[in-house]
């Protein structure tokens, strides 16, 4: 067991109480609440949550980016007050300078430190190299792939030998096969120690991937974002993915991950004011279909599943959570069942479809049939759309209550429960009846 004062000597990072909201025109409305976490020296932390969680929020709190509303930061013994000297973060997004090239890319965050043009590009060309793109210096970001673009992302937060990185679901924006070709050299680099680098917090909302690298897992619910449990990783590098143990804790996570969306073993219901996941009607009825198809016959473990659709958490569980609010699907321990609406849904043809999917829809999201209800008892069947917003805002933020009415929006179009001009920002029954 580690010595309290050691862990105290080898913490980088520690957390208290953090929470970030906003006022609105009743409370404040919560993104982070109560987080608390620390990192110490040699280890890979992820943060893992699904979409609302405040993953990225909580990186950029970390990150001096932006301030938290209440609680403290503490990097290496200081309360952080801005960016900090040592803390380096690659993006999801390349962010990279078009009209310059490799090398002046990996430089930029050294001239605005100050370093003379001979030490930056002495350092610059060694972390293009330490990366694997010698050869590239002079090329400019339109000339290079995807994993090659964040390659260079990788050079430019290393050059500055950093104690600290931060990665913000930093192999999300590139394929499989890339992303795991830069994944498993940035843990090579990691094991070998030719990195100067202390610590590494990663946002992902990859399962696999945060088993395959970190050391703890931090797993943050939604709305508001907090630690709802933590989870040591016990294997050796280089891991294998195919190895019963990493394939069970995967699962375990998942079935975790699931459990938080009920209470009790009682499916909670959608409140008027809840946010809801901008899902397809054709990626829920692909689902279904999926499911009522061997070898799964309405029954399917998730991690399974996501692996046969090529889904992560924030792709599969809002399809998975939105079949669960209609009553076409359950959600245990892991699994994802169909109910008998499910498979009579699946079933079904088109218009039998669009029938249940009304139904459901009306009974079981809030605001679905709040817009039928005043559209009934207008003489005109009419309404604006800033009318249910401003409903919505009372409850959310600006952009999740926009999000969250364009869900319905589209729902209700293909359920025919309503019509919706979008030039007119106008609800109406008149095109649904006519």
């Amino acid at each position: 067991m580690q010595n309290p004062e050691n862990a105290a000597a080898n913490e980088i990072l520690c957390v208290k109480h953090v929470r970030r909201g906003f006022n609105k025109s009743q409370d404040e409305l919560l993104v982070l609440d109560d987080v608390n976490l620390t990192l110490s020296e040699n280890e890979i932390v992820g943060l893992l949550g699904r979409s609302g969680s405040g993953k990225s929020t909580l990186l950029r709190i970390i990150a001096g980016l932006i301030k938290p509303t209440g609680g403290t930061v503490t990097y290496r013994g200081e309360s952080l007050q801005g960016p900090a000297e040592g803390v380096a973060m690659v993006f999801q997004t390349f962010a990279l300078f078009p009209w310059l090239t490799v090398l002046q890319n990996v430089e930029a965050g050294l001239e605005a430190l100050g370093v003379n043009p001979q030490e930056r590009r002495k350092r610059a060309l060694a972390a293009i190299d330490l990366i694997g793109l010698d050869g590239f210096e002079n090329a400019y970001p339109r000339e290079l792939s995807g994993g090659m673009r964040q390659r260079v992302g990788f050079a430019r937060a290393l050059v500055v030998d950093p104690t600290l990185l931060l990665m913000d679901e930093p192999f999300s924006a590139l394929d499989v096969l890339t992303a795991e070709t830069l994944r498993t050299d940035l843990l090579d680099l990691w094991n070998e120690g030719q990195l100067k680098i202390k610590s590494v917090l990663i946002v992902t909302h990859n399962i696999e991937e945060a088993v395959f690298m970190c050391d703890r897992i931090l797993v943050l619910s939604s709305n508001p974002g907090r630690v709802v449990a933590e989870i040591k990783v016990p294997f050796a590098h280089p891991r294998n993915r195919l190895d019963p143990a990493f394939r069970r804790l995967v699962d375990d996570i998942y079935a975790q991950m699931t459990a938080r969306a009920t209470t009790g073993g009682i499916h909670k219901e959608l409140e008027l004011g809840a946010w809801l996941p901008q899902v397809s009607t054709n990626l829920m009825a692909g689902l279904v279909e999926t499911l009522a198809m061997a070898p799964y016959n309405g029954k399917a473990d998730l991690p399974e599943i996501a692996r046969t659709l090529h889904l992560e958490v924030d792709d599969l569980f809002p399809v998975s959570e939105m079949l669960q609010h209609l009553g076409f699907a359950d959600m245990r321990e892991g699994d994802i069942l169909l109910t008998q609406a499910g498979k009579l849904f699946a079933d079904g043809d088109t218009q039998e479809r669009k029938l249940m999917f009304a139904e459901h829809l009306v009974r079981s999201v809030p605001m679905a049939a709040r817009i039928r209800q005043v559209l009934n008892e207008r003489p005109g069947h009419r309404a604006p759309r800033v009318r249910f917003e401003q409903e919505l805002e009372d409850f959310l933020s600006d952009s999740a209550a926009e999000e969250t009415l364009d869900a319905v929006i589209n729902w209700g179009r293909y359920a025919e429960i309503f019509s919706y001009d979008d030039q007119a920002e106008t609800f109406s029954l008149e095109d649904i009846e006519s």
